[in-house]
């Protein structure tokens, strides 16, 4: 048995500013200890519950934010950026049983602890489907084009309420509760890691392969953005379209197609922001 462990940082136990998961500065220093802590905890719960490897895949910002060392010895970890899949590269090999999302938080334009999709800023909002997506909704989809379920989530008390939409199986923790987008009531380290560790264990029975999920009718992603210059710059990805002053809009026949296209528009929209006035 294989889990792929896709970790992010926002999400993880103590974060709650940007300084917290912003590479190089003294809290991100911090944190790192208690998101690898979480992401370790997540690990020894799987093993515990009889899974064979687990394979960590950092997903924040630079990729390079876990302690390596501080790992359990049985861990692989993939490092670093420019991957296929991004935030879940690795699920597509077809050796993957399961995926825990570590970490995670709530998409653009939602209440939540550093609330975004993607970009720290610049997007209001990402809807699949007609749907507001979080990063976890856009991951869940991916996955489940490869027949994997997501059976652990991680985060804010409202990451938990929002992987109810697209994992309602899946074991939740809540690591901290939320007051504001820059602002959450904190468990320590020891009582999160306690409680990730139990809910992993029990999550490894759901880690049950299941027949491809596909849609005849593709997916349709829709973006918006705090200025009309960035709608524009987004239309340079080919397929990508203006759908109102401040929105783009795209449909992809799989959902891999449909998050690469997505990687790519938000890198262009995230090289097109300007200091100051963004």
């Amino acid at each position: 048995m294989k889990i792929l462990v896709s970790a992010d940082m926002e999400g993880a136990t103590g974060v709650t500013w940007p300084a917290d998961v912003l590479p190089g500065t003294p809290q991100w220093e911090r944190c790192r200890a208690m998101f690898t802590s979480d992401v370790n905890a997540a690990a020894l719960g799987f093993y515990d519950g009889g899974a064979d490897e687990v394979l960590v895949n950092e997903a924040h910002w630079s990729m390079r934010n876990l302690l390596l060392e501080e790992l359990d010895d049985r861990v692989q970890m993939l490092t670093g950026r420019h991957k296929s899949l991004s935030m879940v590269e690795g699920i597509q090999h077809g050796d993957v049983d399961a995926v825990a999302f570590i970490g995670y938080h709530t998409g653009a334009g939602a209440e939540g602890v550093l609330a975004h999709t993607y970009l720290a800023n610049s997007i209001t909002g990402v809807w699949l489907n007609g749907v507001r997506a979080s990063e976890g909704l856009l991951n869940a989809h991916v996955a489940a084009e490869y027949g994997v379920p997501v059976i652990l989530v991680t985060g804010d008390d409202l990451t938990c309420k929002d992987a109810e939409l697209y994992a309602p199986a899946a074991r939740m923790v809540a690591v901290k509760d939320h007051v504001s987008r820059y602002a959450a009531v904190c468990r320590t380290p020891a009582r999160t890691a306690a409680d990730i560790r139990a809910a992993a264990s029990e999550a490894t029975a759901l880690a049950v392969r299941h027949a491809p999920v596909t849609t005849g009718d593709g997916y349709t992603v829709q973006l918006e953005f705090d200025a009309e210059h960035l709608a524009a710059a987004a239309t340079v990805v080919p397929g990508v379209a203006r759908d109102g002053e401040r929105r783009v809009a795209y449909t992809s026949g799989t959902m891999y197609e449909g998050i690469r296209t997505f990687k790519a528009v938000t890198t262009i929209v995230s090289s097109a922001v300007e200091e100051q006035y963004g």
